[in-house]
């Protein structure tokens, strides 16, 4: 069983960037198709982009349109999201998740089985 750790939310301008990590533990990272995913207050959870075993194969939300990117390192057990350009609507907390399941990526934050605690990202106007 994978834990799962994010790091590197915080306060940043419109316009500005944030690099997310997110560390796992304990099991064999890359067996784990691996997501991206943020919640704004009073809305759902949402998919940003997802990334497959061997990192050849990314997908993301259509919201972002360039400015994220995800990237693994199987052997730090990392995988992180670049954030670009980032907007007052960008904000929320964005959870990493894994899942051993999944073929090559999903949108479907229901298939993933398991999750970080989530780290804060704010984005002043």
């Amino acid at each position: 069983q994978v834990q799962l750790v994010e790091s590197g939310g915080g306060l940043v301008q419109a316009g500005g960037s944030l690099r997310l990590s997110c560390a796992a533990s304990g099991g064999t990272f890359s067996s784990y198709v691996m997501g991206w995913f943020r919640q704004a207050p009073g809305k759902e959870r949402e998919f940003v982009g997802c990334i497959s075993r061997s990192g050849a194969i990314t997908s993301y939300a259509d919201f972002v349109k360039g400015r994220f990117t995800i990237s693994r390192d199987n052997a730090k057990n990392t995988v992180d999201l670049q954030m670009k350009s980032l907007k007052p609507e960008d904000t929320a907390v964005y959870y990493c998740a894994a899942d051993r399941s999944i073929s090559y990526a999903s949108r479907d934050y229901s298939e993933y089985d398991y999750w970080g605690q989530g780290t804060q990202v704010t984005v002043s106007s």
